[in-house]
C-alpha cells in the first residue's frame, strides 16, 4: 500500500528555486515536502552554471598564459591535460553538492522523496509508493535542452550541456549550433583550451543590443573561431568520428557536434491535466502572482517559460515564501530589472529594455548615454581596453536599460540593476563616488556624460560669468 503523506507545502523539483522554496519554508515551520527524482541541485548545479563556468576558467588560465607577452612575460603556450579539467570542473561541482544534498535538506526539515512525482489530483500527488496530500504545491521542475528538427540530428552522435562536461579530452573541430549565451561561451572556452570551432545560427544574440554583440563577436572571431550566421541547415550525418552539417552552399566538417538552441519545459512527468493546470508546450500558465490555474498550485523559474535564468527561480522563489509564508497575497513577481549575462572574455550584460524596445515605447523621449573601456585607467593598465557600457534613460534622466560589453560586464552591472529596480534617477550614479583606479568608475563617467550637453552649454557659461561677478 502507498504511504499517505501530509504536509503544508509540498515541492516538485530540486533545483535553484525549489531549494530555496523548500529550505525557507522549513526554517519557518512550515511541514514541507521536496519531490526530486534526479540529481540534486539541478541544471545549475550538474549541467550548467557550475560545469560551464569552471571550464571558463580553465579557458581563461590558458589563455592568461598563452598572452602573457603582452605584459612583457614570454613563456612556452600551454600545456593542457584535458582529463584534468574535467577533474576541476567537477571538482568544483562535488565542492558545491553538499549545500543541495538531501542530508541537508533533511537536516534543515525538509522530507526529501528521491523519486518523480505525477499529480493523481488537485491536491494529491504520487512519488514512488508514496502520496502526497499538501495544502500548497510549487512546480519547480526547470527546464531540458531542446533538440531542432534538423534532418539527420536524430541518427547522429550530438552533445548538449548535460554531457558536454564528461568529455576528458578536447574535440579536434567543434561544431555548435546556436547563436545564444551557451554556445558562446563553450565556443570560447573549447577554442582557448585547444579546440578548432566553428558556430552555425540564424542569429547570434538576437534579443541583445547588436552594437555591444558586434564587440563581442569581434573578439570571438579575432580569437579564431568561424562564425556562420544567417544561414540555414539543410542536414546533419556522422558517427562517432567525424559530423557532417550541410549548408546552403557549403559543408562543414567536424569530429563533434554541440547543439545549443534553446530549452524546454519539463512537464511530461507531472501529468498536470489531472490537477486542472494549464500550460502550453512553452510552459506552465501563471499570473504575475506566480499561481497556475490551480490556485492552491504555483509554479516557478523555467518551467514557466521566458528567461531561463538561475537567478530567476531564486527571485521566483522569494515571492512565492512570502506569499505562503507570510501571508503577503499582494506580493508579485515583477522583472524589469532581472540581468542577463554571457560570460566570455569580453562578457556581456545587461538589463531592462535595449534602445530598440525603448525606442519602440517611449519615441523620442529616449536619450543614449555611453562610456568606453578605453577612456578608463584601470582597463588601460590590464591593457584590456575592450569594452563600452550603453544606458537609455528618458531625457529626463529615467532610466530604462543598461547594457555592458566588457571585462567584469556582469559585475559592474549590478550598478544598473539596483537603479532600476528602485527607480532611481541618473544623477544617482553620477554622484557615487568610485575608488581609483576600478573598472567601475566607466558607469559613474556614463551617468556623469547624460549630463555633459546641459553643463558646458552656452547659457552654463554664462551664468558662470554672471555668479564670478556676483562672487
Amino acid at each position: 500500500m502507498s504511504k499517505i503523506i501530509t504536509a503544508d507545502i509540498c515541492v516538485i523539483g530540486g533545483g535553484s528555486g525549489g531549494l530555496s522554496v523548500a529550505a525557507g519554508a522549513a526554517q519557518l515551520g512550515k511541514n514541507t515536502v521536496l519531490v526530486e527524482g534526479g540529481k540534486m541541485g539541478g541544471d545549475c548545479l550538474n549541467y550548467g552554471c557550475v560545469p560551464s563556468k569552471a571550464l571558463l576558467a580553465a579557458a581563461n588560465a590558458a589563455n592568461a598564459i598563452n598572452n602573457g607577452s603582452n605584459f612583457g612575460i614570454t613563456t612556452t603556450r600551454s600545456l593542457i591535460d584535458f582529463n584534468k579539467i574535467h577533474d576541476h570542473v567537477h571538482g568544483v561541482i562535488a565542492d558545491i553538492a553538499p549545500n543541495d544534498s538531501v542530508e541537508r535538506f533533511e537536516g534543515l526539515g525538509v522530507n526529501v522523496i528521491t523519486e518523480y512525482g505525477c499529480f493523481v489530483n488537485k491536491n494529491t500527488l504520487k512519488a514512488g509508493d508514496k502520496i502526497i496530500k499538501a495544502k500548497r504545491f510549487v512546480i519547480a521542475t526547470g527546464s531540458s535542452p531542446s533538440t531542432p528538427p534538423i534532418p539527420g540530428l536524430s541518427e547522429t552522435p550530438y552533445l548538449n550541456n548535460e554531457n558536454i562536461f564528461n568529455l576528458k579530452k578536447a574535440p579536434k573541430h567543434l561544431i555548435i549550433i546556436g547563436g545564444g549565451s551557451i554556445g558562446l561561451e563553450m565556443a570560447q572556452a573549447y577554442n582557448r583550451l585547444g579546440s578548432n570551432v566553428t558556430i552555425i545560427a540564424l542569429n547570434f544574440m538576437e534579443n541583445e543590443d547588436p552594437e555591444l554583440v558586434k564587440v563581442l563577436l569581434g573578439r570571438l572571431k579575432h580569437e579564431g573561431i568561424k562564425l556562420q550566421e544567417k544561414v540555414s541547415i539543410k542536414k546533419i550525418s556522422g558517427d562517432n568520428n567525424q559530423v557532417v552539417v550541410t549548408l546552403d552552399n557549403e559543408t562543414v566538417t567536424g569530429t563533434h557536434l554541440l547543439i545549443a538552441t534553446g530549452r524546454e519545459p519539463n512537464l511530461q512527468k507531472l501529468n498536470l491535466d489531472n490537477a486542472s493546470v494549464e500550460y502550453t508546450r512553452h510552459g506552465i500558465s501563471v499570473g504575475s502572482n506566480l499561481r497556475t490555474s490551480n490556485k492552491s498550485i504555483y509554479a516557478i523559474g523555467d518551467v514557466t517559460g521566458g528567461p531561463g535564468f538561475t537567478h530567476k527561480a531564486g527571485y521566483d522563489a522569494g515571492i512565492v515564501i512570502r506569499r505562503i509564508a507570510f501571508g503577503m497575497f499582494w506580493t508579485k513577481a515583477n522583472y524589469k530589472a532581472l540581468p542577463r549575462a554571457t560570460y566570455t572574455s569580453p562578457a556581456l550584460a545587461s538589463v531592462g529594455l535595449t534602445e530598440k524596445v525603448a525606442r519602440e515605447k517611449y519615441g523620442d523621449n529616449v536619450k543614449i548615454i555611453s562610456w568606453p573601456y578605453k577612456e578608463n585607467d584601470r582597463a588601460r593598465a590590464t591593457s584590456d581596453v575592450t569594452g563600452l557600457v550603453k544606458v537609455i534613460v528618458t531625457k529626463k534622466g529615467y532610466i530604462l536599460g543598461a547594457c555592458i560589453v566588457g571585462t567584469s560586464a556582469d559585475e559592474l552591472l549590478a550598478v544598473w540593476t539596483m537603479a532600476i529596480s528602485q527607480g532611481l534617477n541618473i544623477k544617482s550614479i553620477a554622484n557615487l563616488i568610485s575608488p581609483y583606479p576600478t573598472l567601475g568608475e566607466v558607469n559613474k563617467r556614463a551617468a556623469s556624460s547624460f549630463f555633459t550637453e546641459t553643463l558646458f552649454s552656452d547659457k552654463t557659461k554664462k551664468i558662470v560669468k554672471l555668479l564670478s561677478y556676483l562672487g
